[in-house]
């Protein structure tokens, strides 16, 4: 495994679909992004961050998140995520995470990630089908 640098920085920038907005409220106009969606947009991100250090064989999961969801992202909004990672502990990699829409900060955080043996990964994951 590389080194993964402190203050190693990615930006992912997306715009909001309907497939990661809640339809629940009713009205078109209350669609927004969703908070579960959110989180796996910043698992992503960070995650990619991650495999430019990564060895081929080798991958993260995802272990620990915490985010405040601030403000709403309307459908057809641009959002913008940014991750930085903030501690490096042997497979263990922190994350300070951040999110703005067109218009202001809509989300803040910090993520986990663990790295794993993509082989070893999955076979731990088979034994439990055993």
């Amino acid at each position: 495994m590389s080194e993964i640098p402190t203050g190693a920085r990615r930006t992912c920038e997306h715009v909001v679909t309907p497939q990661l907005a809640i339809d629940f409220l009713g009205p078109e106009q209350a669609r927004v992004l969703a908070t579960p969606s959110l989180v796996g947009l910043f698992e992503m991100c960070c995650r990619n961050l991650l495999r430019e250090f990564l060895p081929p064989g080798q991958d993260s999961v995802g272990t620990h998140i915490e985010l405040r969801h601030l403000a709403p992202t309307p459908v057809g909004m641009r959002v913008r995520l940014e991750v930085e990672v903030t501690a490096v502990e042997g497979r263990r990699v922190q994350f300070r995470l951040e999110a703005t829409d067109e218009r202001e900060k809509v989300a803040e955080g910090t993520h986990q990630r663990f790295i794993v043996d993509v082989a070893r990964f999955t076979e731990r994951v088979r034994q439990k089908f055993a």
